[in-house]
């Protein structure tokens, strides 16, 4: 069976991002790792901004157990990209979330992106349950299949 590839209706929410010259490779387009450079940056931005998470600073820390991205077109400096931000599951401890990076202006996603946060204890590293205030914005960020 063959996914279909995301558009922006498949995201709940967005930010703009800028690219920067360092991050195309020798190829002229933007590295693998900056992708997920990208994706993380969104998600903890919206954990510190939205979620109210404390991050880097807070007694929670949501470590990645399971990441992947799907490629379908270049992306890289000197063009600004938006990223779409959406939830797929919240679970007792643990949220996936699902990025699109979109070229400006474009419907289709240039990369899919997810990955899946365990939030634990940061002195145990034990999961915790999602505090309330994480589960209430990422349930408003749940996206609908």
């Amino acid at each position: 069976m063959t996914k279909t590839r995301a558009t922006r209706s498949d995201f709940v929410q967005y930010r703009h991002l800028t690219t920067r010259w360092q991050d195309n490779d020798v190829y002229g387009h933007m590295n693998n790792v900056v992708y997920y450079e990208l994706v993380d940056s969104v998600v903890n931005s919206w954990l510190r901004n939205e979620a109210g998470m404390p991050v880097p600073d807070g007694d929670i820390v949501g470590l990645v157990v399971q990441s992947g991205c799907t490629y379908h077109a270049s992306l890289g400096w000197p063009e600004p990209i938006e990223a779409g931000m959406a939830v797929a599951r919240v679970g007792n401890s643990s949220i996936t979330y699902l990025i699109g990076l979109f070229s400006v202006g474009e419907d289709d996603a240039a990369a899919e992106a997810s990955f899946t946060h365990v939030y634990v204890n940061k002195d145990t590293r034990r999961p915790v349950p999602i505090p309330d205030n994480l589960r209430a914005a990422a349930t408003s960020l749940l996206r609908e299949e």
